[in-house]
């Protein structure tokens, strides 16, 4: 025996391929017999024999789900408990199962009673499109005793009225309930040619965002929302949740966020009861939309679904959209049409030849043959010979059998035989002969005529309970209430939660933070508790989605180099990631920097640039005004101001009348159409002198250097 360690060995007795073989059988049972429902009747394997065993269970009264669970477990290998589970399951989706007792509540997350309390029977419409034992295929059940069907012949596109999730190995299964109704109809276009869409339909109701549906096939995408009332401005009132929530999550989830500052109410109180009822109290002078979209960004009240299309067919899971699905249904539930047609021909054929072979026996007193022979052979084939003359035009020939079946006719029948009764019998059954081979002929027809029935029939009790709509992506950046405040202190430090700073302003847990250096660096930070921003700044304040600011910026270019002035925009940037705003040359000095929330002409500044070294007749200094830059980009190098050195930028008053064009000297050549390079992107190095302004705030009009 070998006793080195089984992960040691070079070939331990081909141990990897059996537990590689055992796996792939696993997941290949799990796969086939648990997760996934099968493409035709739409059924996994635990609620297939569900369903058959209530159908032999079933004389139009409830039975015990004990019961039912007791009977099932002679068709599925699997304890009560999970058979239970997937019968409860299978109520609440309220279309194939009558419940009586407490079934639980698909609203508030209740379970259901014990399996002994509780009550059902197969429904109406389950009855009708479910069954039919003369066109299902049968199959021995695990312990060889039972016989079950391979799969119920459903005659109506199941799998998408109800929905299934699953997980399997590897993969899962999420499709999404479709609507009673919309499935006809779309079943009806499909037949006849025509284009449909179909989209998702909830039993919690709730608002629906369909754009990313995409058939439903991997990738697609979904938003539910929870129906808020929002008609009275001190309290908000949800009517409907989401696909697959609770009041239970859903309230869970509004406390958690106002707990950590994302919402702010008074108090919540939970009423529902047959319905969704939530109440929300506002505080006083509160903003309605913003609290909704809190309510969106923050809790269960919005979710983001994935639905995922994965089928059993040929015994092998496909993924297809739910069209690919639809179509499939529907070629089936004509295929078994068709075969009940057929199978009821055949009966109906039998039935006539009967009836016509009795009426000619009793008719042309065939039967007095049994009165004058004493020989039983000789008498069947007197009577064969007596009624050759009047069946050459029957459907099939006559049998020994049904000669004998003629022989047991009673005397008291033949005796009260009414030749018009029988003749007007025949009739009817050669009248339904003649529409079952129309409706062969014609099955196309007859399938689109089977459906509109079942909506006449079942259509008012499965309206549209979820509505569709587009609704905006609400971020939970845009929907955080700004109920913080931003500090700066003598440090260097900023955060919403210093004890000792300057207030720059109001701001929420997720605000981003922009700050400019003085070196003229610029960067964008996810707000914190706490965090350095350095001594010494051009501008620090809070940048909200809805800002798109003008930044005016007049720097020198490295220790001797030309001054450039520029105007531009924030665009895109990567948090936490530095961008100089000047081309990153040594030595680069900020002589003026100032922002401004819009774009217009008037909203630019003026500023008087004073040269170094002038003489006493040049002493007037140079008037520049950013109205006549064109705003661009971030990283431009920007117009040229002066190629002399500049001894300082002060703000300069002018006036600014449409009627008066405003006479300035004109601008040096611009410079600003090179982008800067790689090198000129990495962080600039300390600029030579110039102090930056010790006191800074939101907003910063300008700074004169």
């Amino acid at each position: 025996m070998d006793d080195t360690p089984i992960h040691q060995q070079d070939n331990p007795k081909g141990i990897h391929k059996m537990y590689g073989d055992y796996f792939l059988e696993y997941a290949s049972y799990v796969i086939l017999e648990r997760a996934v429902p099968h493409a035709l009747d739409g059924l996994k394997p635990v609620q297939r024999r569900i369903l058959h065993a209530m159908d032999r269970l079933d004389d139009g009264r409830f039975n015990k789900v004990a019961n039912i669970v007791g009977d099932t477990m002679k068709y599925h290998p699997h304890g009560d408990s999970s058979i239970g589970s997937a019968l409860v399951s299978l109520g609440q989706k309220d279309l194939l199962i009558d419940m009586q007792g407490n079934w639980g509540n698909i609203l508030t997350g209740d379970s259901a009673a014990a399996a002994r309390y509780i009550e059902a029977r197969l429904s109406a419409f389950a009855k009708e499109v479910l069954f039919s034992p003369k066109v299902t295929d049968w199959k021995m059940s695990y312990d060889g005793r039972n016989k079950e069907p391979v799969t119920l012949p459903v005659k109506f596109p199941l799998l998408l009225a109800q929905g299934a999730l699953g997980i399997a190995v590897g993969m899962s299964c999420q499709i999404m309930p479709h609507n009673f109704n919309e499935l006809i109809d779309a079943a009806i276009a499909y037949l006849g040619d025509k284009p449909y869409t179909l989209y998702p339909d909830f039993l919690t109701g709730g608002l629906l965002d369909a754009s990313g549906y995409n058939d439903g096939a991997n990738g697609s995408r979904l938003r539910s929302r929870a129906l808020i009332d929002t008609s009275n401005k001190k309290c908000l009132r949800i009517r409907e949740v989401p696909f697959e929530t609770t009041t239970e999550a859903i309230i869970a989830s509004i406390e958690s966020a106002v707990e950590k500052g994302k919402i702010k109410i008074n108090r919540i109180e939970d009423n529902t009861a047959a319905e969704v009822d939530i109440l929300i109290y506002l505080p006083p002078n509160s903003d309605v939309e913003k609290i909704c979209n809190a309510l969106y960004a923050f809790t269960l009240c919005q979710v983001s679904i994935s639905p995922k299309a994965v089928v059993i067919v040929d015994s092998r899971p496909v993924f297809i959209g739910v069209s690919e699905i639809l179509k499939l249904n529907v070629d089936d539930t004509k295929r078994h049409l068709k075969a009940e047609l057929e199978v009821k021909l055949a009966e109906l054929g039998e039935s006539w030849m009967q009836a016509s072979l009795e009426k000619i026996f009793i008719e042309k007193r065939i039967y007095k043959v049994l009165e004058e022979s004493d020989n039983w052979e000789q008498s069947l084939k007197e009577i064969g010979e007596k009624l050759s003359p009047f069946v050459v035009d029957f459907l099939r020939a006559v049998t020994r059998d049904d000669i004998i079946r003629l022989t047991e006719i009673r005397i008291k029948k033949i005796a009260k035989y009414e030749l018009h009764a029988a003749e007007k019998f025949i009739s009817k059954l050669e009248d339904e002969i003649a529409k079952t081979n129309r409706n062969l002929a014609q099955l196309t027809r007859f399938t689109i005529r089977w459906f509109e029935g079942l909506r006449k029939r079942y259509g008012a009790q499965w309206p549209r309970r979820t509505q569709l709509t587009a609704f905006d992506q609400v971020t939970r950046a845009q929907a955080a209430v700004e109920n913080e405040t931003l500090y700066l202190d003598e440090e260097g430090f900023a955060g919403y939660a210093l004890k000792k700073g300057d207030p720059l302003g109001k701001c929420s847990s997720m605000s981003d933070v922009l700050t400019i250096d003085s070196q003229g660096v610029l960067m964008v930070r996810r707000i914190q508790e706490k965090f350095y921003v350095g001594k010494k700044l051009l501008y620090i304040g809070v940048l909200r989605s809805e800002d798109d600011p003008v930044f005016n910026l007049i720097y020198r270019d490295g220790k001797e180099g030309a001054c450039y002035a520029k105007r531009f925009k924030l665009g895109g940037f990567t948090r936490e990631k530095a961008y100089p705003l000047t081309q990153g040359t040594a030595g680069s000095r900020i002589f003026f920097f100032s922002m401004h929330d819009q774009e217009e002409g008037s909203a630019a500044i003026a500023v008087n640039v004073h040269l170094k070294n002038q003489l006493s007749k040049l002493r007037r200094p140079i008037l520049f005004d950013f109205a006549k830059l064109r705003i661009k980009g971030r990283i431009v190098r920007g117009n040229t101001v002066t190629k002399n050195p500049v001894e300082r930028i002060a703000r300069a008053q002018i006036a600014r009348e449409e009627d008066e064009p405003l006479m300035l000297p004109p601008l040096a050549p611009s410079n600003d159409a090179e982008p800067l390079t790689p090198d000129a992107m990495a962080l600039i190095a300390p600029v030579e002198s110039a102090e930056a302004p010790k006191d800074v705030q939101p907003g910063l009009p300008g700074l004169d250097c």
